[in-house]
């Protein structure tokens, strides 16, 4: 028989805020040509409905109604990475009824991804851990407070978001702290997960070695395969 390739690839890439998780997912969705998902905006698309609301509660019957017209387009609304809505996201993350609403989204999207795509991607605080625990590629990327803080501050800067790096930097070690103590679904690396530090790496320099622990997991895949036919 002939070698059965791995058909579908699924990397799970978890990490703090602005460790460079989304970037870096994208660059391997590209060159893997994997479907990728942005956990975090999921949870800010709900957001946005709370927000847009004229008594900004949670209201879970028109939650579910949005998530019916949910696109991969709609998560690309500039209006998710404003500070309001990133505010409301900390807040309703830690609701279990919504973390369940959306794991079923999330899990739709690692193991059913349309056909054009060769396997999927998503990054996020509990992928390796909680929606796709039998990943392929497990990577837990990370970086110390100071580069995170001056790395979402330029990000604000070229999206002209007034702040300043100080209340970046307060703002980031408090979403640490909630997702690291939250009771379901906490922040942390999966047992199986490769552990990178990003802190003095560029993002070309994390590129490579990422990509390097995906080449040789689907060699060894392929590999183990091949022996059990």
């Amino acid at each position: 028989m002939k070698n059965k390739k791995v058909n579908k690839l699924r990397v799970a890439i978890d990490g703090p805020a602005a460790s460079g998780k989304n970037t870096l997912a994208k660059q391997i969705a590209k060159k893997y040509k994997l479907l990728h998902l942005d956990s975090g905006k999921l949870y800010r698309y709900f957001a946005l409905q709370v927000h847009q609301s004229k008594d900004q509660k949670v209201n879970y019957t028109k939650l579910k109604q949005a998530l019916k017209k949910l696109t991969l387009q709609k998560l690309k609304d500039k209006k998710l990475t404003t500070e309001p809505i990133t505010k409301i996201a900390s807040v309703i993350s830690k609701k279990k009824k919504i973390r369940q609403m959306l794991k079923k989204v999330q899990h739709d999207f690692a193991y059913n991804p349309p056909k054009k795509f060769k396997g999927s991607i998503l990054d996020g605080r509990d992928i390796g851990t909680v929606i796709m625990p039998d990943a392929h590629v497990k990577v837990y990327l990370t970086a110390s407070l100071d580069v995170r803080a001056v790395r979402r501050y330029k990000e604000y800067k070229k999206m002209r978001i007034k702040t300043t790096l100080s209340k970046v930097k307060s703002d980031i070690q408090k979403r640490d702290y909630e997702d690291t103590h939250r009771k379901i679904s906490s922040l942390k690396p999966a047992k199986d997960a490769v552990l990178l530090d990003s802190s003095f790496y560029n993002t070309k320099a994390a590129f490579v070695e990422i990509d390097r622990v995906i080449r040789n997991r689907i060699k060894l895949l392929n590999a183990t395969k091949h022996k059990s036919l």
